[in-house]
């Protein structure tokens, strides 16, 4: 699969004041909108590596997508053959990611637009969940799609559909 290069860094108040706070929430429990801290072991230093992400649920399916492109937490999961966690308060669920191909993106980012459009609709360069299907496709290669699934034979695989689903 062609990997895009793309990505859009964060900026100062989201490192230093939006993404530590969503962090806090979930740790105490506390989804906003189906957040989750997605915890992956890092490729470099093998170390657990943690960040907020947006749990999107689907007809019952779990996805997760980078807006902001080609993030370290992709090429962690990539480099760690999909391994992952999902962390909310005390609840743990192991999953394995699995990407999508650039064709089947598309509603999928529809649907993570309808969902989130303001906190991150600046990452899909004017692209919203009423553009048409032209217009996804050609911003699909700059994204990453994730298809979750329960981790076979992991303690605690992916919990019960309470925690696992968006709150």
């Amino acid at each position: 699969m062609d990997q895009s290069t793309h990505y859009r860094k964060p900026g100062r108040l989201t490192r230093s004041v939006l993404n530590p706070t969503i962090v806090f929430l979930t740790r105490l429990g506390i989804s906003i909108w189906g957040s989750r801290t997605l915890e992956v072991r890092g490729r470099k230093t093998g170390e657990p590596r943690r960040t907020p992400v947006n749990l999107l649920d689907i007809d019952g399916r779990h996805y997760l997508v980078a807006p902001r492109g080609q993030a370290q937490w992709v090429r962690n999961v990539r480099a760690d053959g999909g391994r992952l966690a999902l962390l909310l308060g005390r609840h743990r669920g192991e999953w394995t990611a699995h990407e999508l191909s650039d064709a089947d993106k598309p509603p999928v980012l529809r649907a993570y637009l309808r969902r989130w459009k303001m906190e991150v609709g600046v990452f899909f360069d004017g692209v919203t969940a009423d553009s048409d299907q032209q217009d996804l496709a050609r911003i699909a290669p700059d994204h990453p799609v994730f298809l979750l699934s329960e981790a076979v034979g992991a303690p605690g695989a992916g919990g019960t559909a309470a925690e696992s689903g968006n709150r």
